[in-house]
């Protein structure tokens, strides 16, 4: 069956309905969990993955650089997952992260927002109006990863395949959606070709993270391609030192077969000092 990604609403009821649908289809759940049980495999300490994991950057260079690497790391072991197949992917911008493969059923899970109060408050114990501040700051963090990071409003309903609303529909009703959903023969046919499509966007991601990974070298100038393990970069750096220390970090990436470029050296303007 296809891939499954779940974007939610903090007290959407998406955390119960993600363990029930993964349960009924013998799927892996990737969520927090998951993703934490791996991170020391890819490098994450806990304090890194609190940082990155679904959330706006800083705005801080020297802080947001570290953190865009994690972040790569964090994506990483998501394709990774996906690539295994059958896995509902929890979070995380899944459903853009993986917006090139057509067998993923993407599903958004939805509530009014003082419902989803209501709901957190009784659920954690909390003081209704400290579970207002929490709904909304998880609300912006959220919105403001996916706008960032993705360029889209995670509202958008033409984001997902299946929007439900849990201020009327049971969890089994919503799981039972989601269930069949996934099942349907337009992204079951996809499935196969999709898996060379996964492998690509893993070499390309670990070409990322190689390359944002270096010292002194700007990565977002630079665009990363991957066919058969064929991988283009394109964009421009400061320097041929840079140039040459980036097509070797490419080279170094398992899975990579070929690199080819297309970069222009663009030298840093320096300006003489007022005496």
């Amino acid at each position: 069956m296809a891939i499954i990604t779940i974007s939610r609403e903090m007290g959407s009821a998406g955390i119960p309905i993600a363990h029930k649908a993964a349960e009924q289809l013998g799927y892996t759940l990737v969520d927090g969990d998951a993703i934490k049980k791996m991170a020391p495999a890819y490098g994450l300490s806990p304090e890194a993955l609190e940082k990155a994991d679904e959330k706006p950057p800083l705005f801080v260079d020297e802080l947001d650089e570290k953190i865009e690497v994690d972040l790569h790391q964090i994506e990483l072991i998501v394709l990774e997952y996906a690539l295994k197949g059958n896995v509902i992917i929890y979070g995380r911008g899944g459903q853009d992260l993986l917006r090139t493969i057509q067998s993923v059923f993407r599903v958004r899970i939805i509530a009014p927002f003082e419902e989803r109060v209501e709901r957190w408050a009784e659920r954690e114990w909390l003081d209704p109006d400290y579970a207002r501040i929490l709904v909304r700051r998880s609300d912006q963090q959220r919105g403001g990863f996916i706008k960032y990071y993705f360029d889209r409003d995670w509202e958008d309903p033409l984001g997902y395949d299946l929007v439900i609303n849990t201020l009327r529909l049971s969890e089994d009703t919503a799981v039972k959606l989601i269930c069949e959903g996934v099942q349907d023969q337009n992204l079951v046919e996809k499935k196969e070709a999709c898996k060379k499509v996964l492998t690509d966007l893993i070499i390309r991601k670990k070409a990322e993270i190689a390359i944002a990974s270096l010292p002194d070298v700007e990565a977002h100038h630079l665009h990363i391609a991957s066919e058969k393990g064929n991988v283009a970069v394109t964009g421009h750096i400061h320097s041929e030192k840079e140039r040459q220390a980036v097509l070797a970090a490419i080279d170094n990436v398992e899975g990579v077969k070929k690199v080819s470029e297309d970069l222009k050296v663009i030298e840093y303007r320096t300006y003489p000092s007022e005496h």
